[in-house]
């Protein structure tokens, strides 16, 4: 019985992509690549065309399975803030256990990217670009929860 790992969500079936893997036996991180190229903009840049600065969606053509007990936590590359002036706009990402195949997006993994240089970055396709670690969480004593997830990324608290 499988318990925890990832997969290719259908519409990437066919671009060659590879599922996260761990580089070395200590690491704690499976890494994941872009699905596309993608330029995220430079901060500076958007600035000063007036533009409002928003996160850039980085598609990873991935979705995670794991037990209720745990999720995914999504960070970002050490390299990324010092070599390519990218920060995670949400800080670190959590992927829940019922994110997977739900009806919206069939449980997509996304990273949400900000540029804080003054050059727009092109992320390449195949490009290492965050780690996912899969971690345990505990519940409240009085945790009640009964609500099941009803949409795909973001959703939770959404009516």
């Amino acid at each position: 019985m499988k318990q925890r790992g990832f997969e290719i969500i259908s519409k990437y079936q066919e671009e060659g992509l590879s599922v996260p893997q761990r580089a070395t036996k200590g690491a704690a991180g499976y890494d994941f690549q872009a699905a596309e190229t993608v330029v995220v903009p430079s901060l500076w840049k958007l600035q000063q065309a007036g533009e409002n600065p928003k996160p850039i969606l980085v598609k990873t053509g991935i979705k995670v399975y794991m037990p209720d007990s745990e999720y995914l936590e999504l960070v970002s590359r050490s390299s990324n803030p010092l070599k390519r002036f990218l920060l995670l706009a949400n800080g670190v990402g959590v992927i829940d256990s019922d994110y997977y195949n739900n009806e919206n997006n069939e449980g997509h993994i996304m990273f949400q990217f900000l540029n804080f240089g003054y050059e727009d970055v092109v992320i390449e396709k195949g490009e290492r670009i965050g780690q996912g670690i899969f971690k345990p969480f505990l519940l409240a004593d009085d945790d009640q929860v009964e609500a099941e997830r009803t949409g795909g990324f973001g959703s939770s608290g959404q009516k």
